[in-house]
């Protein structure tokens, strides 16, 4: 099983729990709730008589607190796997902080630059990089490599990460330590295996002193177990994203939800 959250109209947020054996066909929706509160979630998912519920065996989850205490409650029975694409993310916020940070400190560099050229009467020249990029673009122009892997990006991209990573090393630490995270969910087949990576990749945290990777590893130390249970079967909640997008395609081409009740109906009639 599945369980997330998705927007049906005007952001109004629903809990969403999907069958993944169904393949996001007929049986594949479980239930669709108003609201992500967890006791309402809880008071709705109890309905499914117990004896079902105990059958199930996994539920893949993000780490949110309410998710976590739903799963709990509903599914006794069931192993939470937290989401490894959730983890991961984490660990590229981390390094897009560090990114912003440093587009911050050059958009006041250059912003003083200029009233610096102002007073002193003389037109401003900014500093023009090996590739064509100022220092503010290529901080802004940087966004998506930092994201991929280096082995996908792209020969300019290339270019302009060998010039970010020399001017801002911290930023490649930052940017190596997250596709280490990523590598340690690819390589390991089993808990066991994964355990004693996870523990080295602390240790380079630790020695790296990056704060924002500090909040990842908090944040990671809270869902351990979750985390680990994800190296059982290599689940995660791709099916729910899937069929979060097809929600989102059936709401499209019915031009919008106006009435939502009619729209929940004809979801449970071809999903349910």
């Amino acid at each position: 099983m599945s369980i997330d959250e998705t927007a049906l109209s005007n952001g109004e947020l629903y809990t969403i729990v999907t069958n993944k054996s169904a393949k996001g066909k007929k049986g594949a929706l479980v239930a669709m709730i108003k609201g992500t509160h967890g006791d309402t979630v809880i008071e709705v998912l109890k309905k499914i008589p117990k004896r079902l519920r105990d059958k199930v065996e996994e539920v893949t989850l993000d780490m949110a607190a309410n998710m976590n205490r739903i799963v709990t409650r509903c599914f006794v029975k069931a192993d939470k796997v937290i989401d490894r694409f959730h983890v991961q993310k984490l660990a590229y916020e981390a390094v897009q902080e560090i990114r912003i940070k440093y587009r911050w400190e050059a958009l006041d560099q250059e912003n003083e630059a200029i009233g610096a050229a102002k007073q002193a009467g003389i037109t401003y020249e900014p500093v023009i990089l090996e590739n064509g990029d100022t220092e503010k673009q290529l901080l802004a122009r940087s966004r998506y490599l930092l994201f991929k892997h280096w082995d996908k990006w792209t020969s300019s991209q290339v270019k302009r990460a060998n010039i970010l990573f020399v001017r801002f090393p911290l930023l490649k630490q930052a940017y190596n330590i997250s596709m280490e995270l990523g590598t340690i969910f690819r390589s390991s087949s089993s808990k066991g295996g994964a355990f004693p990576k996870l523990g080295l990749w602390y240790n380079k945290v630790d020695d790296s002193g990056i704060a924002s990777f500090k909040t990842v590893v908090r944040s990671i130390q809270t869902h351990y177990e979750g985390i680990l249970n994800y190296f059982k079967n290599k689940s995660t909640n791709a099916s729910a994203e899937s069929f979060n997008a097809k929600i989102k395609s059936f709401r499209s081409s019915s031009r919008g939800v106006r009435d939502i009740k009619f729209f929940l109906f004809r979801l449970t009639k071809l999903y349910a």
